[in-house]
């Protein structure tokens, strides 16, 4: 079970959004890769970064400061936010990027997902992002027609790392990842999936170590150890020990 440290970026900050409005950003660093160090330093194995401007701008914005963390830290990162085609994910996995993340283009143009995810094995993860069960795309700007199972189930046998799976009304607010839809999700397909959103607190941690959660290959948390409602040691010492 993984727990990845996220970090939002938006004008060059590190930031926390409310429920996805980019309106209401709470700035936690101004220097990014300093953040990323220090993720690194408590002991996490694997970072969260999404470019929140690029996922509106359809194309790389923070990609200045993405390069700067990927300078300053050895464990591997995956990056999402504007990243729309095959250039795109080539430029990033060539700059040290572990993995990429596609969330618009996978809506949109899922062809183009299973081909990267065939020419790039196990270095592609989609992004889906949901409010009340139906995925929203452009930044979360717009709700799709596609229900979030239907969606994971396009990429079934494409070689897709995994499925990253937020709940946009849970998100930021501290009010707990919505674990019903996210097991739903982790059952109805092979692909492994995160769970992004909400997690809030040590009793969500505890709840992960539990057999029923295994089914799940890890969790993206953000302003809950921003603001140290989580304790990183003592939560990385209970996932690796479940």
């Amino acid at each position: 079970m993984i727990l990845f440290p996220a970090i939002d970026l938006k004008d060059g900050q590190c930031v926390r959004l409310k429920l996805g409005d980019m309106d209401q950003a709470t700035v936690f660093n101004d220097d990014p890769a300093a953040q990323a160090k220090s993720f690194e330093d408590q002991g996490f194995d694997y970072l969260h970064v999404v470019d929140l401007n690029g996922a509106f701008a359809g194309e790389s914005v923070n990609g200045a400061a993405v390069d700067a963390i990927l300078k300053n830290v050895k464990f591997p990162v995956q990056l999402g936010g504007g990243i729309r085609n095959l250039g795109h994910i080539e430029s990033w996995l060539d700059k040290g990027l572990a993995r990429v993340i596609l969330g618009t283009v996978a809506v949109r143009d899922p062809a183009l997902v299973k081909e990267a995810a065939a020419k790039w094995p196990g270095q592609v993860a989609v992004g889906i992002d949901a409010r009340q069960g139906m995925v929203a795309v452009e930044g979360w700007a717009e709700t799709s027609e596609l229900s979030v199972i239907e969606l994971a189930r396009r990429f079934e046998g494409a070689g897709v790392a995994a499925i990253i799976y937020t709940d946009i009304d849970r998100d930021g607010v501290l009010a707990g990842i919505n674990w019903d839809a996210t097991l739903e999700l982790a059952r109805a397909t092979a692909i492994p999936v995160i769970a992004s959103g909400g997690l809030a607190s040590m009793a969500d941690i505890e709840r992960m170590t539990r057999p029923e959660y295994q089914v799940l290959e890890g969790a993206i948390s953000g302003r809950a150890l921003y603001d140290g409602r989580i304790d990183s040691r003592e939560a990385l010492a209970l996932l690796r020990a479940a």
